[in-house]
């Protein structure tokens, strides 16, 4: 670690001190409106710098985020912050402490601390990224390989400065001429490689060989045993369309994951959190306006309130989506569904009213409460649609990786109403595939935000 990275790594530690104190201070004025604290109170504040002391260095959050996702470190410090804070309350229920049970003192202490404290390593990291582009804390690295994917390595390092991280040159195999890595230097073949990694002291290998040279890779591996680089394996990837790929051991065999499902373990634990909390108070609050819509749909024409849909939810398993009635009661030949149309004759006057503002969806928050769909998600298509579409849009079934939603990335970006074309439905789903691969529960936030600052109103929904 050079002196940049270890001056980062103790500004951050003073900060999240500075932030869970002051953050503490000023929610108990904002409860109590004094700053007199009572030595309980205090007692707590300080508990919670050891606590979180403890939870940053356990969970790694001082260390090196050098060319990682913003969003992956904004996640993993909201679920930190939670473990910081479930400390403290543990620890004033089990020993039954008094003074401190001031349940909105707690919620203002949690909330600040996490705004803070993501403020604050926001603006670590525009500081870090402004040093690194100026040639101080720089990261070196070497190459091996000059296929295509060393090519993209070496292109996205230098574009993305922020990073840090210099390639100084490339190394050949031993597996005969190679082409020459534009833009850096060819430093050699494999017997130079770990003499040049020790004497110029590189921070990181980057391997970008083909899976088939295993020879090769072992050899580096084995070479570099006495270096404290980091090596970093590049497979030949590029070209496939991943999702959540990730690496991990399964039954004791380490394994590349080309494509899984991008909500496990914790991330599928809160966002199922989030759906049920969120579900059920959007449900209390449009409680009267579902009783007005029932009652107009009930005048507009003869029929039931409610109808249920067929659609394919989470796995591709099939679930009955409920909406308001907006059509005329009318029949369907088995295994065709019809989508609606500008100017359909089966649509009434107010169930235009209600596909054009989404209200007729309203009534999903129950498939919510029910575990079978979530706020934010792909939007479910009908069970015919997917059999049409699947075997003609690439990637189609890939969006049953996670539950339906009622509004989705898709949806608040244009891309709602008649798919009657196989380009809009390719558009859907590359938006979907988008969310899913960068999901965390700031961005399904920022998409209900959008849904109700614009999403209701569509010109595309007929």
């Amino acid at each position: 670690m050079n002196k940049f990275s270890a001056l980062f790594g103790l500004m951050l530690r003073v900060l999240d001190i500075a932030v869970i104190v002051a953050v503490g201070v000023v929610a108990y004025w904002l409860r109590f409106d004094t700053t007199d604290m009572p030595l309980e109170i205090r007692q707590a504040v300080a508990r919670g710098v050891l606590f979180t002391l403890l939870s940053m260095g356990s969970f790694s959050m001082y260390r090196s985020w050098r060319g990682k996702s913003v969003v992956a470190e904004a996640f993993k410090l909201l679920g930190v912050w939670t473990v910081v804070f479930l400390l403290g309350i543990l620890y004033v229920a089990l020993l039954k402490v008094q003074g401190v049970t001031s349940r909105l003192w707690w919620a203002y202490w949690f909330i600040g601390t996490v705004l803070a404290s993501g403020v604050g390593r926001l603006v670590c990291r525009k500081a870090a990224a402004w040093v690194r582009v100026r040639g101080l804390d720089i990261c070196t690295a070497v190459v091996v390989g000059s296929n295509a994917d060393a090519a993209h390595i070496v292109r996205t390092l230098e574009r993305q400065r922020w990073a840090g991280i210099e390639v100084r040159g490339w190394f050949s195999t031993a597996a005969g001429m190679q082409p020459a890595l534009a833009g850096v230097p060819h430093l050699g073949d494999l017997g130079a490689l770990a003499h040049y990694v020790e004497l110029h002291h590189i921070g990181q290998v980057w391997i970008a060989l083909p899976v088939s040279e295993q020879v090769a890779i072992d050899r580096i591996v084995t070479d570099l045993d006495h270096s404290t680089a980091d090596i970093k394996f590049v497979p030949d990837l590029f070209g496939l369309q991943l999702l959540n790929h990730s690496v991990e051991q399964m039954a004791g065999l380490p394994v590349i994951n080309l494509r899984a499902s991008p909500l496990n373990g914790e991330a599928r634990l809160l966002k199922g959190v989030q759906d049920r909390v969120l579900g059920a108070l959007i449900l209390v609050l449009i409680s009267p306006l579902l009783c007005l819509i029932a009652i107009g749909v009930k005048l507009s024409s003869p029929g039931p309130v409610l109808f249920k849909q067929k659609r394919h939810g989470l796995d591709g398993k099939t679930i009955k989506v409920w909406k308001f009635r907006s059509m005329r009661v009318h029949g369907e030949s088995a295994g065709k569904l019809t989508q609606a149309t500008r100017h359909d004759p089966r649509v009434t006057a107010f169930g235009s009213f209600l596909r054009r503002t989404s209200l007729d969806e309203l009534p999903q928050f129950i498939n919510v409460m029910q575990g079978k769909m979530s706020i934010v998600g792909p939007r479910p298509h009908a069970v015919e649609h997917n059999h049409h579409y699947k075997v003609i849009v690439q990637n189609y079934m890939q969006r049953h990786r996670v539950k339906p939603g009622i509004t989705g990335w898709a949806q608040v970006n244009g891309l709602r109403g008649e798919t009657d074309t196989v380009d809009k439905m390719a558009s859907r789903v590359e938006y979907d595939l988008h969310y899913m691969q960068n999901w965390s529960l700031l961005l399904d936030l920022r998409i209900i935000a959008m849904t109700v600052v614009k999403g209701f109103m569509s010109r595309a929904a007929y």
